[in-house]
């Protein structure tokens, strides 16, 4: 993007000068559109976001990632000052350059108060004499310290440890940066020019006798709404990526919001119009209420464009049916199509899903292919060695 900026240090003015957005310096995205994709009978509350980019210079390739820096529930930030009996408009320095804000936009837009660590308490216990935070501390406790931590917000620590001896300076000086937000981008820039499309569930739960809600996916359920802007920048990721010929085969797995990336597939394969053939497995609960994107997917095998659509739904049946049940239906097709080359991905959650999908792949290849597992698992790594799987897990 080109902007116009007086050279103080001449008299010339006008003067062009390229400014580049990035993770340091980024876009004000503006909201173009954000629905929810779930039926109204859903537990479940996925947001479909488009953004613009226009302006930013950003490009992007299907499998990379759009970096968010999101803000703070206003209702923590308020519970916060109200704890700490603290003036919204005290103004503290938020950083090493001396830059300041007033306290509340300093606990909105830039510090961490969703997340505790170890430091975090070690630091504050020089404000406290609360003899519960210092034997929380002692070495020997680090598993307690540990468990703690999970799940505990800056709320919690305030309300827990106190009464407190510290000015909002001196505590707000141990907390850190916002952390961005990573999202699998679910569009093609070669579909949408100049636009950026995100699918993110809405994360809310209760623990430690308080509601809690994700930080960056609530801003979206709860308070973006369409012609607002939001920080943004693109995350390249290698690692994730379709193959460099739209003539190879594709088989992709992605349960629940695991769907973004490979939505950008398909727009990606649908303009260039490769021969590949092309496999999704999607899974959620319901198919009545969370079969995310189902018209267009349909639309795609329709067209050509998504050769086979296996979905799992595991709350519709006695017996919970996942994709990597509908993997194990299909083994003998899979391997045909791994064994002709097809490219293999998996994007969804690394604790459970991505290790249950990828047993179930080995025992596919171990008993398709005659192999021993051990045979099996270095086909699997063969193929990762080529490109051929790749995982895109968190």
């Amino acid at each position: 993007m080109q902007i116009t900026l007086e050279n103080p240090n001449t008299a010339q003015k006008d003067k062009l000068v390229q400014t580049t957005f990035s993770r340091t310096n980024p876009f004000q995205a503006r909201v173009l559109r954000n629905v929810n994709l779930n039926g109204s009978d859903s537990n479940k509350e996925t947001r479909h976001i488009e953004l613009s980019l226009e302006g930013s210079g950003f490009s992007y390739v299907p499998g990379d990632a759009l970096g968010i820096i999101p803000s703070n529930d206003p209702d923590l930030v308020a519970s916060i000052l109200e704890e700490m009996h603290w003036d919204e408009e005290a103004v503290v320095t938020i950083n090493k350059q001396g830059e300041t804000l007033p306290l509340a936009e300093a606990l909105t837009n830039y510090f961490e108060i969703t997340l505790l660590s170890k430091k975090v308490l070690q630091q504050a216990a020089a404000f406290t004499e609360n003899e519960e935070l210092q034997t929380l501390l002692l070495i020997e406790n680090a598993t307690q310290l540990k468990a703690y931590c999970y799940g505990r917000d800056l709320l919690d620590m305030l309300r827990e440890f106190g009464p407190w001896k510290a000015t909002a300076q001196e505590m707000v000086a141990i907390l850190r940066k916002m952390t961005p937000r990573l999202y699998s981008i679910a569009s093609s820039m070669a579909a949408n020019p100049e636009e950026v499309h995100l699918t993110i569930g809405a994360v809310r739960y209760t623990a430690h006798g308080r509601d809690r809600k994700g930080v960056c996916s609530i801003s979206f359920a709860e308070r973006l709404k369409e012609g607002d802007t939001i920080p943004v920048f693109v995350q390249a990721n290698k690692h994730f990526h379709l193959p460099e010929s739209s003539d190879q085969d594709i088989i992709m797995v992605g349960p629940g919001t695991g769907i973004a990336p490979f939505r950008s597939f398909l727009q990606e394969r649908a303009v260039n119009k490769g021969t590949g053939r092309s496999w999704l497995f999607f899974g959620d609960q319901h198919v009545a209420s969370d079969f995310l994107y189902q018209d267009e997917l349909e639309k795609y095998q329709q067209d050509g464009v998504l050769t086979k659509l296996d979905a799992a739904f595991s709350r519709d049946t006695a017996q919970k049916v996942y994709v990597q049940n509908k993997m194990l239906e299909h083994s003998k097709e899979l391997f045909e199509w791994l064994e002709k080359g097809a490219y293999f991905y998996v994007c969804g959650d690394k604790e459970y899903m991505a290790k249950d999908v990828n047993e179930t792949l080995i025992n596919i290849i171990e008993n398709e292919g005659s192999m021993s597992h051990e045979e099996a698992e270095a086909y699997l790594k063969d193929m990762q060695k080529q490109g051929r799987y790749q995982r895109d897990v968190y």
